[in-house]
């Protein structure tokens, strides 16, 4: 990549599409399903092993730095979720990985001799110690590199005496067999990217491995899923609380509405009642008032036929 296109991608990549108002570039968003996802969480495998014998080539989505400014700048003012189309992509791409593990594995039961349980407990302890070397000096030649020499030196300390306690664990694996089994070079598969080693490599080979880009891509993908599983899960969570928040708020709503409709229902009763109370007690006066009204007038009118006997 030439200078100017270094510089052109590092300003897409700070700016997003819209830094020279192109408005071309801006036709596809980053929301588009045409957008790998993954590439904007910085986690597509097709980016993480170019380059490596495991190569993908292109992805089949689009990949532009400038759309993953755009989304890194989105997502800072609303959480888009895109995590989970990635963790999926993700997944897929490493369960396809194991599978491929799993059969390597079983390729090699078949073809290589068979050793008793007891033997294959020291090969394998000769395996592990081999990764540990072969770990160990990848780490002290990138630390050399980086100019921290002083740490390069401790880890190549460490790793000579890692060295010796291999040199005992081959001699124990080396007397529990015939020597010409020894010779075979027995294999085992690297559970991190599928890739054969054998437990005779030296420590070039193992260092060539466990410090490539293959197997450190590997091993970036897979920590990358797990981050991404434990962010979508807490986001899930987070969003599951916020559900129950306001669920548990509409609740109160609702009960303090039946509340206030039962207090107002109440009231409507209760004036109803004070009417129909206050109704009935001027009902009962009017009929009292009247009769004593008609009371009165029966004793009017007996008193007037009295007086008018007695005048006869």
């Amino acid at each position: 990549m030439s200078a100017q296109a270094q510089m052109r991608a590092l300003l897409d990549q700070l700016m997003g599409t819209a830094r020279d108002g192109d408005e071309t570039r801006q036709r596809v968003k980053f929301t588009d399903d045409r957008v790998c996802k993954s590439h904007l969480l910085d986690c597509c495998p097709h980016d993480i092993l170019a380059g490596t014998r495991m190569d993908l080539g292109e992805c089949t989505k689009i990949h532009d730095l400038a759309l993953r400014a755009d989304y890194e700048i989105a997502s800072k003012e609303k959480d888009l979720f895109f995590e989970l189309d990635a963790m999926d992509h993700l997944e897929s791409f490493i369960a396809e990985c194991d599978r491929r593990t799993e059969l390597a594995k079983k390729r090699l039961a078949e073809t290589q001799e068979e050793i008793s349980a007891e033997v294959a407990v020291k090969a394998e302890k000769v395996h592990e110690l081999n990764e540990e070397i072969g770990k160990l000096l990848a780490k002290a030649e990138q630390l050399g590199a980086e100019g921290n020499v002083d740490e390069s030196q401790r880890i190549l300390m460490e790793m000579e005496r890692v060295k010796a306690r291999k040199r005992e664990a081959e001699d124990e694996y080396r007397n529990s067999m015939p020597a010409s089994s020894f010779q075979q070079q027995k294999l085992r598969v690297c559970e991190v990217c599928s890739a054969y080693l054998g437990l005779h490599d030296n420590d070039r080979r193992l260092a060539d491995h466990f410090g490539g880009k293959l197997h450190l891509g590997f091993i970036l993908i897979r920590e990358k899923l797990e981050q991404m599983r434990k962010t979508v899960a807490s986001k899930q969570e987070k969003r599951n609380q916020e559900r129950l928040r306001r669920r548990e708020e509409r609740d109160r709503e609702e009960r303090s509405g039946k509340r206030s409709r039962s207090r107002e229902r109440r009231r409507r009763r209760s004036r109803s009642s004070s009417r129909d109370r206050r109704r009935s007690r001027s009902r009962d006066r009017h009929r009292h008032h009247r009769s004593r009204s008609g009371s009165r007038n029966k004793s009017h009118h007996g008193s007037s036929r009295d007086r008018e006997r007695s005048r006869k």
